[in-house]
Order: structure tokens, then sequence, then C-alpha cells
């Protein structure tokens, strides 16, 4: 394949996202940063989990995203009598009727899908919860000794209700780690509440046309590892992550103060490729220092584990980020 060639079909494949968010865009009303987020969890090849009060549109919109690619799409809805075996799935004894006999059949469970929407995950107990860390790291299933690989892509989209909420269970940081970004979903604005209103109570309902196949989106992936992050940003994520930890030397006061346990290196490596990410989603070959900026809170905010005097002081993981990209400076040259 020429140069010519090549940058042809690279084209084609960024001109595509912007019909992808075009399509989602149909059914839901703003939440621009939300879908934004998603959409480059889902090329970095990461998963996303979303938070936020129930009645926001978040089932609605991983629901969008599984219309507008042609993909196998499967809910979950988690409850706290949900076992392992509903998610994975489990094995069967069958009888063949004309030698009479039996054998063991694994029968599989929702997981194996390419897009899973893991609805309220944090309304199940921890044994459950647990259920999803090996597909969601390793993308394979493993049962009475038998390792099963998932479709790919295979992408998961959790739900949670915020914490502060009756009947939810903290997620545990080995599985928080899992995710590639923390999307937090607020409320609309006054314009955006009355489009919804708008579009939820008349008899035209949007509708959201398939416009990307599951090779497609692993062609965008693979691409996303092709995007250039020059030195500098690199040296500014090493940083960052580096400085999120309150005994580096390079940590600002309000780290020192409000966190106990600071991110690991899956946080720079994550951030390194939703920077890639969005770089790709705005039609560029090479990510900048916006992309680090845009993607530090969602990249990091789930892998602090804040300290108590923050809690009394009333200081979220987005005020440490904060603080971290103000006193974290930027390479020079």
């Amino acid at each position: 394949m020429n140069t010519d060639t090549h940058e042809a079909a690279v084209r084609q494949r960024i001109d595509a996202l912007a019909q992808l968010r075009a399509a989602i865009g149909q059914a839901i009303v703003g939440q621009d940063a939300v879908v934004e987020q998603l959409l480059i969890g889902l090329l970095a090849a990461g998963h996303c989990l979303l938070e936020g009060v129930p009645g926001l549109g978040k089932t609605l919109l991983v629901r969008s995203l599984g219309q507008a690619l042609a993909l196998q799409f499967r809910r979950v809805q988690f409850t706290p009598d949900l076992m392992p075996s509903d998610i994975l799935g489990t094995e069967l004894l069958e009888e063949d009727h004309g030698t009479g006999r039996r054998a063991f059949r694994f029968q599989q469970g929702p997981v194996f899908t390419n897009l899973l929407l893991a609805d309220e995950l944090n309304r199940t107990p921890p044994k459950t919860q647990a259920a999803l860390l090996e597909a969601m790291g390793e993308r394979t299933v493993s049962y009475a000794g038998v390792t099963h690989a998932l479709p790919a892509p295979f992408f998961v989209l959790a739900t949670q209700n915020p914490l502060e909420q009756a009947g939810t269970y903290p997620l545990p940081e080995a599985q928080l780690d899992r995710f590639l970004l923390h999307v937090k979903v607020d409320y609309p604005d006054e314009a955006e509440e009355r489009a919804i209103l708008v579009q939820t109570t008349g008899s035209l309902v949007g509708t959201v046309p398939e416009v990307m196949t599951g090779d497609d989106i692993l062609a965008l992936q693979a691409l996303v590892r092709d995007v250039h992050i020059g030195p500098d940003v690199l040296t500014w994520i090493t940083r960052l992550v580096r400085a999120s930890r309150p005994g580096d030397a390079g940590a600002p006061d309000a780290v020192r103060r409000y966190v106990r346990w600071g991110a690991g290196p899956r946080a720079g490596q994550s951030l390194v490729l939703a920077t890639k990410a969005r770089a790709l989603l705005h039609g560029r070959l090479a990510a900048t220092r916006d992309d680090v900026a845009a993607l530090a809170a969602p990249v990091m905010r789930h892998r602090l584990l804040l300290s108590f005097v923050a809690e009394a002081e009333q200081q979220q993981a987005d005020d440490v980020v904060a603080a971290l990209l103000r006193g974290v400076p930027y390479p020079a040259g």
C-alpha cells in the first residue's frame, strides 16, 4: 500500500468516527463529554465505568452505542442475589439419548458478547463483582479448568450509582483499576433537559443507525497504537502519575495531605492510550498536552485512594488531579 492510499484509508476511518458520534446523537441529547469518553475507551480497547444518579440516561447511552456498532450487545442487571455463574456461564449435564452417555457441556453466559452493559455493577456483592475481573483483564473466562476466549472486540461498559446511595457495595481497588476511564454523568442543563422531554414523550423516537462493524473497531484500535506521542508529553504523563503518590519527591502538597495510595503504572499506560485515542477522535495523528489534561481526571480519579483528611475536608479525587495538573510542570523544550 502506497503512502497516498494509506493516508486515504486512515482519513476514511477518522471520518467514520464522526459518523458514529452523529449516530449516537440521534438518541442522546447533550452529554457530549460523556459520549467522547466512551468512544475513547472503545478506541483504546479499554473498559469504562459510568457513575451517576438514576435517570440520567446511562443505560440508553450504552444501548445506543451498541446499536450504532454492528456488534453483539448484552445487558446484565446486577442485583444483590446475582451469582458469578449468571454472568460467566455454567456446565450442564447432558445425555445422549442414542447411547445413554452423559457429558458436561459449558453453557456460555452473557459475558460472551462484544459489548457488555454491566448495569448498576455496585448493587451486587463483591463475589459477583470479582467474576468480571478475568474477563476484563484477560478477555477470557476459565471454568472447570478450561479457558474460553471472549469475542473480539470485547468492551465492558459498567454503570454504578453514587456510593452514598443505599444498597451499594464499593468496587474493590483491583477491579476499579481494570477500568480505563471512570466517567461521571451529571445532570443536563436546562436546554438539554427540555430537549429530552420533547424527544422522549412524543410519537417520533430517535433511531440509531448502524455505522460501524467489529472489524472497523479492531482496525481503529490498531490505528490508535500508531498515533504519535512526543517525548515531552510522555515525560509529563510519567511525572503526573508518579506525583500522585504521597511518597514521591515531586508530589504536590494536596497529594501528601489527601492521598493514601497513588496511581500505579497502569494509570500511565491508560493515560497514554486514552490521549492517543482522543487525538484520533479529533482527527489528529499526534497526541498533545491538551489531550492529557482533558483525560487526567477520568483516568486517575478511580485510582486514587483518598485519606480520612480528604473526606473530612470534602476533597474529591478530581480536586487532587487538578492540583497535580497545576503542580507538575510540563517539560520545557
